[in-house]
Parts: C-alpha cells; structure tokens; sequence
C-alpha cells in the first residue's frame, strides 16, 4: 500500500509541474499614442 500512495503521488506531482510548466505570461508594450492634432502656438493678439 506504501508503494501505491507513493506512486499516486508522484504522479500527481508531476502532473501539476506540467500544468504549471505550460503557461507562460504574455509580454506586452504599452505606446503612448501620438496626438491627432498639434494645440494652436500663441503668438499674439492679432497675428
């Protein structure tokens, strides 16, 4: 019976080793975007 919970066991702990060895966290790159419109220079009253 020691031999059976043993291997019941190490087959489970290979198992979730596997589960957890098979997800990878996904890279990702946050950009600024880039304005669509420049905001008006002020350059005088009038001009």
């Amino acid at each position: 019976m020691s031999k059976s919970i043993k291997l019941i066991t190490l087959a489970g702990l290979l198992a979730a080793v596997s589960a957890c060895a098979g997800q990878r966290e996904e890279e990702f790159v946050v950009v600024d975007p880039e304005p669509i419109s420049q905001e008006p220079v002020y350059t005088g009253k009038y001009k």
